[in-house]
């Protein structure tokens, strides 16, 4: 893919650390926002963003009007304090499904696409920046993401195209995702595009604060020590199981909490097996994998099903965690979506596997 360029030569250039959050899962050492992209505060433009590929996009100033592909990218600029720029987006999260005021914030938004947003509405949205959550690079439309704009159509609605590389960089990484620095980094990049840096480096800093108190209490735990850990993604279908593999920002968030992801022997994102495989595999955890339904007493109901079909399955219900009833109920979005509850997940982890020994927070 050839480099994406408008305006000059880029004074803030996010391209190292990116990389560095988009490959081995070895932690970039900017502490948040140091280095040239933490330089990024509010009027300081140009600034350039590179993808997977290390194609580049600059940024001669703030861009006006956002359009993000999903409830993801919407909910980190609405973190960031970037909300009010955002004029549509596709998969818009349910009603309750994001915290507090946040909520709020997201059902003002323009839905372009329950789903993904049709090519023809987003090209005519009036969007200077799209920022794209799937895995992309070199063919969306080939993902079953539906009809998606080429870089030239983008480029001739005068609409720049950023991708969130802790998701969409899935498909590229060499080795298993074991920490959460790419997250990190999509979030200090949207600071430095949005003006919103100061900011990003609260979230960021915020995350890294959680992340190492569990780090601190169980991370000495010697790998064979650690619970083994089962994503049951409830949601996805119960006939044949997806799982999670060790390219999915879920897989560092069970590790950083001292647990070893049952199917961290898979390379990639995630994939459909069969219940024999989940069954030799026998973990000690299972995590039940509901998504946000807007309320506790829906989610609980959610959880109770999840739970049940597991209880009452024959296939399953001779496994170790269900006949022990080691169950964890913790939402979908904030285990397997790259976003700032990922350090809170973290640690409400930590905080079943080891009790007493991770706190609250």
């Amino acid at each position: 893919m050839r480099s994406r360029v408008w305006g000059g030569t880029a004074a803030v250039v996010l391209g190292g650390l990116l990389a560095a959050g988009c490959g081995s899962g070895v932690k970039d050492g900017s502490d948040g926002g140091g280095g040239k992209a933490g330089q990024a505060a509010s009027g300081d433009y140009p600034v350039s963003v590179t993808d997977c590929t290390g194609a580049k996009t600059t940024f001669p100033e703030a861009p006006k009007k956002i359009v993000t592909s999903n409830a993801s990218s919407l909910e980190l600029l609405l973190r960031l304090g970037a909300g009010d720029k955002v004029i549509g987006t596709g998969f818009p999260p349910g009603k309750g499904a994001l915290s507090g005021t946040l909520d709020a914030q997201a059902q003002k938004v323009d839905v372009l696409g329950k789903g993904v947003i049709p090519k023809e509405k987003l090209l005519g949205s009036g969007a200077d920046l799209y920022i794209d959550t799937f895995a992309a690079m070199g063919g969306m439309g080939g993902g079953g993401m539906g009809d998606v704009p080429t870089e030239e159509e983008f480029k001739a609605a005068g609409i720049k195209h950023i991708y969130l590389k802790s998701t969409a960089c899935a498909a590229q990484r060499k080795s298993p995702v074991t920490d959460l620095s790419a997250v990190e980094a999509d979030i200090t990049s949207l600071g430095a595009v949005t003006g919103t840096s100061a900011r990003a480096k609260e979230l960021v800093a915020g995350m890294k604060a959680k992340v190492d108190a569990v780090q601190k209490a169980v991370g000495g735990t010697p790998q064979g020590r650690r619970p083994t850990y089962f994503f049951f993604d409830y949601e996805a279908g119960t006939k044949q199981p997806t799982v999670i593999c060790n390219r999915q920002v879920a897989n560092a968030v069970i590790a950083l909490a001292g647990a070893r992801n049952a199917f961290a022997d898979c390379d990639g994102d995630r994939k459909q097996v069969g219940w024999e495989e989940v069954i030799a595999k026998n973990p000690d955890w299972i995590q039940l994998g509901v998504r946000n339904r807007g309320s506790e007493a829906a989610n609980e109901k959610a959880f109770d099903e999840a739970q049940q079909w597991l209880e009452t399955n024959p296939a399953t219900k001779g496994l170790k965690a269900v006949k022990e009833g080691r169950f964890l109920r913790i939402g979908s979005e904030q285990t397997t979506i790259a976003g700032v509850e990922n350090a809170d997940t973290v640690a409400a982890i930590a905080k079943t596997l080891y009790p007493g020994k991770v706190g609250q927070s």
